[in-house]
């Protein structure tokens, strides 16, 4: 079977590596053009050439044939003049902030009737605006943090988390990977609130939402298959306890030093329930497929949910459902296998 590989790379869309992570004002080639980063996070969710090869090795391990198809303009000539795969495995993640940047690529897929991996544009649109994804799992009965969500310069923000409980975390509405998510999106009182939010929505260009912070247990979900199988549930445990934990970009890129990762969870019968629940709940009110992550917060035997990844990363050495996969005896290759397999049954082929 010829197999297609989509992808966001970073530094660019052509896949050439990138000489350490992206700065702040750092110029780079995409798309045929030169941006400026507004920010040191910007290609966060993008996967160094490294990932997409050894992504590519798994599935020719397999007896798969695999172009590399990159995303984008590129991606849209290749299938137009080129010979078409028979299946795409989907990671790219889509340039710029609009909230549907990681649906363009199935969409053109579909548009072409292209299967592929992954979830379809709707699910995948849905789940990265976080608001919406938190509307749609609310409904099916999962517990969330109360939100609200900022657009422009919000003289009403005070009275509308009148009724929070502080303190409260800011996040841009439409980013993964922890994008835009700092020590400071950890707000105790309304000044700083108002100083975050500032900056915030002059560096991500995107509403941010702020929701109350939940004390508790961190997790991570991860599912595979249709129907979904819970995968297994990851706590993260700060090592430090002296003040309130958030998940954020500093902590991912420095986790060995301020973290430990503990898989299975350990939190009771009764609380594993209610998280696999849980988890199924917001996999089936977002539409997803093949494999996701979910995040919550575990409040006592509630969880509370965050948001959902449909689209998470497969980084060998990296990434949250590869460690929660290593951890309970599943490689990554076994899990590329695993989701290749998914997509196929899902498809009939």
């Amino acid at each position: 079977m010829k197999i297609g590989l989509t992808f966001d790379a970073r530094g660019g869309w052509d896949g050439e590596p990138a000489t350490g992570a992206p700065r702040r004002g750092q110029r780079l080639a995409a798309g045929g053009q030169t941006v400026m980063l507004a920010t040191d996070d910007a290609e966060e969710e993008f996967d160094a050439p490294a990932t997409i090869e050894a992504l590519a090795k798994v599935i020719r391990s397999l007896g798969h044939d695999v172009e590399l198809l990159g995303n984008g303009e590129t991606l849209m000539r290749r299938l137009l003049d080129g010979e078409r795969p028979d299946l795409v495995f989907n990671i790219a993640e889509g340039r710029g902030v609009s909230r549907s940047r990681e649906a363009r690529t199935p969409a053109i897929l579909e548009a072409l009737g292209i299967p592929y991996t992954g979830s379809d544009p709707l699910s995948l649109a849905v789940s990265l605006d976080k608001d919406c994804a938190k509307r749609l799992v609310a409904q099916a009965g999962v517990a969330t943090p109360r939100w609200t969500v900022v657009e422009g310069h919000a003289a009403d923000i005070l009275e509308r988390v009148a009724g929070f409980q502080w303190p409260l975390v800011a996040k841009p509405a439409y980013e993964g990977s922890s994008k835009g998510i700092r020590a400071t999106s950890l707000v105790r009182d309304e000044r700083q609130l108002a100083a975050t939010l500032r900056e915030m929505l002059a560096d991500y260009r995107q509403p941010i939402l702020v929701e109350e912070y939940i004390e508790g247990d961190e997790l991570t979900v991860g599912l595979v298959g249709n129907p979904p199988e819970v995968l297994g549930i990851m706590r993260i445990i700060p090592r430090s306890t002296d003040q309130p934990f958030i998940y954020s970009l500093e902590v991912k890129r420095d986790w060995e030093d301020v973290i430990r990762y503990e898989c299975p969870a350990q939190i009771g019968a009764t609380a594993t329930r209610a998280v696999e629940q849980a988890a199924i709940a917001a996999w089936r009110a977002l539409g997803c497929q093949d494999f996701a992550r979910v995040d919550f917060r575990l409040r006592g035997e509630t969880p509370y949910f965050l948001e959902a990844n449909p689209l998470p990363g497969l980084n060998p050495v990296g990434g949250d459902i590869v460690f929660l996969a290593n951890y309970v005896g599943v490689s990554h290759a076994e899990l590329v296998r695993r989701v290749l397999n998914a997509a196929l049954e899902r498809i009939g082929a």
